[in-house]
């Protein structure tokens, strides 16, 4: 694509954008001057984006935010797969449930919405997929099994759908933050959060505005050439993986 090219004015979906990482995403997107949609289950979105309600675990619910988003803001051009959830305890603890829960949300719900949003990026030979992974999903971590399998499979799927729809002008990457300072880190223990410091190279947990940034930079024109990456925003937490 030309470097005069642009993508102000794209249409951007961002699931989960009512808080955390996912609201930073959202509203850094606005403030570039796009057209934003972001899902939520309860809260509210940043202001100047549309508000769309959806559960992701259920495909009627996706196939009506898609249709509720092109009828509004036209064809989603940029989608930001970020809604996730966790549900830790050991591995000898874990139900079936609780790891089906997490996959189901995690790993198959970003495949329903890929799924849907390749229809329109296909037909304008323009996509951009981002997928919000996790440093565990490299690294693995004691108590997350279910979490970090599903963190891991956001990298097939994104590899897989670069092969598939690379040549159609489609990217699809994923951004695998590590430990970021957001109301759940919050919530922590100031000794935990020492505890993690100290394992993180940069000395400190990363901002949601640092991850922000490396979406916005996948979603662009000027990352037209990068499809199938793992973009680490980690402090050099899973450097080599």
């Amino acid at each position: 694509m030309p470097e005069e090219a642009t993508t102000k004015g794209r249409v951007v979906l961002v699931t989960g954008g009512s808080r955390g990482i996912g609201r930073a995403i959202t509203e850094r997107f606005v403030a570039a001057g796009h057209r934003v949609a972001a899902t939520y289950r309860s809260g509210d979105v940043p202001e100047g984006a549309l508000p769309v309600r959806c559960e992701i675990t259920d495909p009627e619910q996706v196939e009506q935010a898609f249709t509720t988003v092109e009828a509004e803001l036209g064809p989603v051009e940029v989608l930001v797969a970020n809604a996730g959830i966790t549900r830790d305890t050991l591995l000898l603890r874990m139900s079936e449930q609780d790891f089906a829960d997490v996959v189901e949300t995690n790993l198959t719900a970003s495949f329903r919405l890929a799924r849907r949003a390749s229809r329109a990026m296909m037909r304008a030979r323009f996509g951009r997929m981002v997928f919000i992974s996790s440093v565990v999903g490299q690294l693995g971590s004691a108590g997350q099994v279910n979490y970090a399998a599903s963190k891991a499979g956001l990298v097939g799927m994104a590899r897989s759908i670069t092969r598939e729809l690379g040549s159609r002008g489609i990217t699809a990457n994923v951004v695998a933050p590590g430990f970021i300072s957001t109301d759940m880190t919050a919530a922590l223990p100031p000794e935990q959060v020492s505890e993690y410091q100290a394992r993180i190279p940069a000395g400190r947990l990363g901002g949601v505005e640092e991850v922000a940034a490396a979406v916005e930079f996948l979603a662009g024109d000027q990352a037209g050439y990068v499809s199938g990456a793992i973009i680490p925003v980690d402090g050099g937490l899973g450097m080599g993986h």
